[in-house]
Order: C-alpha cells, then sequence, then structure tokens
C-alpha cells in the first residue's frame, strides 16, 4: 500500500509538473496574454461545450426526416394450461416459444413541424457560432484594458520615482543650505515633508501596479507571482481615426460586422421557426408503420416438432398501416404554446434591439472618450513644455536662494500632475482608439 501511495504521488507530481511547464513563461506580450486568456476561459470552454450539444440537437432532429426501425427478440416458457400460440389450442404441456420481431415508423405530414425544427436548429447553431466569437471578442477587449493598465500603471511609477529622486536631491542641497545659514531650517522641514509624500506616491504607485498586474494573471487564469512581467508595445497615437471617422460611419460598420448584433438576428429567425412549430400543432398528423413477426414453439400438438428454422418462416407475418391523427382539441394547450412562442419572439426582438442600443451606445462612449482623451493629450503636451520649463527655473532659482521651499514644492507638484495627466490622457486614448478599430474590424493589437 506505501509503494502505491507513493507511486500515486509521484505521478500527481509529475503531471503537475508537466502542466506548469506547459504555461508560457513571461514576460508576456499582448498576443500571448490575449491567447492564453482564450485558451484557460471557463467561460468560452462552456459555450463551446454549450455548441455542442446544440450541435447534437441538430443531428437529432435531422433524424426525425428518416423511419425508426427497431428489432426485437424474447423468449420464455410455460407450464399448465395454456394456448400453443401456433395451433391456438389449449394445452397442458409445458411450452418454450421464441418470438421474433421488427417495426419500422415514419412521419409522412406533421404540419411542417420537421422542416421547421430542423432550420430552427440549424440557425441555433449559427447564432451559437456567433456568441462564441463575441465571447472571444470580449475576452480580448478585456485583456487589451488590462494589459494597458498594467503598462499605464508601470509609467505612472517610472513618474513618481522620479519625482521622489528630484525631491532627494534638492532636500540634500537644502539641507547644506541651511547649514551653511543660507536657508532657514523651516525650508529644510518643508522639503522633507515633500519627500515623505514623494515616497508614499511612490509605494501607492507599486501597489497600483501590483494590484494591475494581478488583475491581468487573473484573467488569463495564471497563478500570479511577483515576477510577472509584461513586454511593453510600441504605442502610436492614431490621430487619423478621429479625423476620419465619427460614431455614425463606426455604428454603420459595426452593426453588420458584429457577432453579437448576429447571434441576436439569428436568435429572432429562431423564434419565427418556433412560432411555425406550434402552428404545426394544429394540423393533422400523418404516419406510416410497418411491422414483421414471426415466433417458435419447441411443443407443437398432434404434429413431430418442427425445426426451428422452418417455424419461423412459416410464421412469419407482415403488417403495413397508416395513422392519422387529428389534432380536435387539446385542453388549449396547443394555443398555450402558440402564444408563449408568439411572446418569445417578441422578446427576442426586443432583444435585437437592445443588442444595437448597447452597441451604438459603446461606440458613442469610446468615441467621446477618445475625443476628450486626444484633446486632453495634445494640451498637455503644450502645458508640460511650460510646466517643465518652469519647474527648471524653480529649480535654479531655489540653488540660488531666490525663492522659498514651498514655492518649490508648487513647481514641483505641477509638473507631476501634469505628466500624469498627460499619461492618463495618452492611455485612454490609445484604448479607447483601439476599441473603435475593433468595431471598424480591424486587427486588435496596441502597435
Amino acid at each position: 500500500m506505501k509503494k502505491l501511495f507513493w507511486s500515486a504521488l509521484l505521478l500527481i507530481s509529475v503531471a503537475f509538473s508537466s502542466a506548469a511547464q506547459d504555461l508560457p513563461t513571461g514576460p508576456y506580450d499582448l498576443e500571448t496574454a490575449v491567447a492564453i486568456a482564450l485558451e484557460n476561459n471557463l467561460s468560452l470552454k462552456r459555450t463551446e461545450l454549450n455548441q455542442l450539444s446544440t450541435e447534437a440537437t441538430l443531428m437529432q432532429n435531422k433524424g426525425a426526416r428518416f423511419p425508426t426501425l427497431s428489432a426485437g427478440a424474447s423468449s420464455g416458457f410455460r407450464w399448465g394450461r395454456s394456448i400453443n400460440p401456433v395451433t391456438n389450442l389449449f394445452e397442458t404441456n409445458r411450452i418454450g416459444n421464441v418470438n421474433l420481431s421488427a417495426n419500422s415508423n415514419m412521419t409522412l405530414f406533421a404540419g411542417s413541424r420537421i422542416t421547421n425544427t430542423l432550420n430552427q436548429s440549424k440557425t441555433n447553431l449559427e447564432a451559437g457560432l456567433y456568441t462564441i466569437e463575441a465571447t472571444r471578442n470580449d475576452i480580448t477587449l478585456n485583456i487589451i484594458n488590462l494589459f494597458v493598465n498594467v503598462v499605464f500603471n508601470r509609467e505612472q511609477l517610472n513618474i513618481a520615482q522620479s519625482q521622489l529622486a528630484t525631491s532627494k536631491e534638492q532636500l540634500s542641497r537644502i539641507e547644506k543650505l541651511v547649514i551653511a545659514g543660507s536657508l532657514p531650517l523651516a525650508d529644510q522641514y518643508d522639503l522633507q515633508a515633500q519627500n515623505a509624500t514623494n515616497e508614499l506616491e511612490v509605494i501607492n504607485a507599486t501597489n497600483n501596479l501590483r494590484i494591475s498586474k494581478l488583475n491581468l494573471a487573473q484573467a488569463m487564469q495564471i497563478p500570479f507571482t511577483d515576477d510577472f512581467q509584461v513586454v511593453e508595445p510600441e504605442f502610436s497615437i492614431n490621430e487619423m481615426l478621429m479625423a476620419t471617422e465619427n460614431p455614425e460611419d463606426i455604428y454603420a460598420i459595426a452593426v453588420e460586422t458584429m457577432p453579437e448584433i448576429k447571434a441576436a438576428k439569428a436568435s429572432v429567425e429562431s423564434a419565427e421557426y418556433a412560432v411555425k412549430i406550434a402552428k404545426g400543432t394544429f394540423y393533422p398528423t400523418l404516419g406510416l408503420g410497418a411491422n414483421l413477426f414471426s415466433n417458435y414453439v419447441d411443443q407443437v400438438f398432434g404434429r413431430d416438432r418442427t425445426g426451428f428454422g422452418q417455424q419461423i418462416n412459416d410464421n412469419v407475418s407482415q403488417a403495413l398501416n397508416l395513422n392519422l391523427n387529428i389534432p380536435i382539441f387539446s385542453q388549449l394547450n396547443n394555443k398555450a404554446s402558440l402564444q408563449r412562442a408568439r411572446v418569445q419572439q417578441q422578446i427576442s426582438e426586443v432583444a435585437e434591439i437592445e443588442a444595437k442600443n448597447t452597441l451604438r451606445q459603446d461606440i458613442e462612449t469610446a468615441y467621446t472618450s477618445a475625443f476628450a482623451a486626444e484633446q486632453s493629450y495634445k494640451a498637455n503636451l503644450i502645458r508640460l513644455k511650460s510646466v517643465q520649463e518652469s519647474f527648471r527655473i524653480a529649480q535654479q532659482r531655489l540653488d540660488a536662494g531666490a525663492i522659498n521651499s514651498v514655492d518649490f514644492q508648487v513647481a514641483q507638484n505641477n509638473l507631476f500632475n501634469t505628466q500624469a495627466d498627460l499619461l492618463n490622457a495618452k492611455y485612454t486614448y490609445i484604448f479607447r482608439v483601439k476599441v473603435l478599430d475593433f468595431y471598424l474590424g480591424n486587427p486588435i493589437n496596441l502597435n
């Protein structure tokens, strides 16, 4: 038992080691992050499994066009007084028998329900494919957003560290000037407080970066470690998009290409077939049936026992019948089913309108946000040049004792805030433009 236990434990360890080795190791670029997320996402796997179930339903409905065929056999013994199934006479002997049968049935007419059910299954399968595609798109967009957040927070940390380095350098200068008697001790305390504030900003930026990495790793559904890193792509600002496109043009393209809209349309078509199926229950059903039967009895009164093959051949009987079922009154079940199907059709139509409205609103939001971010980015670029020059002059004046530490802190904070605003506008614009690119059907990347 011990050997068995340790062998099983070893196999489990090897399995886990192999699974871990199959995971791509970082740093991760955007394409790898998206591929891993698509591979590991359980919602996507569930959607794909549901699609397999829909395929099975389609296969089943295709089979409804064909006749059924079944065969059966039974064997038994009877004692005491009973009717011999061959002679139809009462006997008191033990009677052994073997019964063979085959049955086939086929629906000839059912109010087009078979055809409509088959078409509905095909439509459901098509809708499922669009749903899978929409799910993949949602996962991809989410990964891009989280990936951009990681890069944004990493640059935010760089800015905070740069500000901290500057404040430490200025604090060292102020301490020397205070010792020399050129500046009051209060200026040193002010810069010490500013230095502590910058250290806190570095801590906050570090935590924000760690959280953004954690969110990305969890979306990729891989274990998170402290060495999780991403490869920063070469970002480019596509100003031409905002100049050439507008929300109406983007929506006109997206409404014809987005899989969630196609899935909604397919659901409406499926609901229309459901109404036709419900209407078909009011029509008669005509079916064709065939039956083949034979048997063998091991005791036949009044004559010698006949061989198995001979009896089976002699006792063959066939039957062929037409079955007509005319619905006259179904306790209002058919009428209720038709009403439910019509209501579901209206619900599907509302869902299609809702999907289109959501798409339009998402495009309008992304466009408005991108436009605002573009304007903010351009304004902050101009502002940054002025603030950088103002900060440079403030450093010189502080070194010369022409301004106090409070004025220097104001200049430093202005620089930090401007850099942060520029960074925020940059990444907001990049992500929103990529979302608009996605709606236009362009490849999703960050380059």
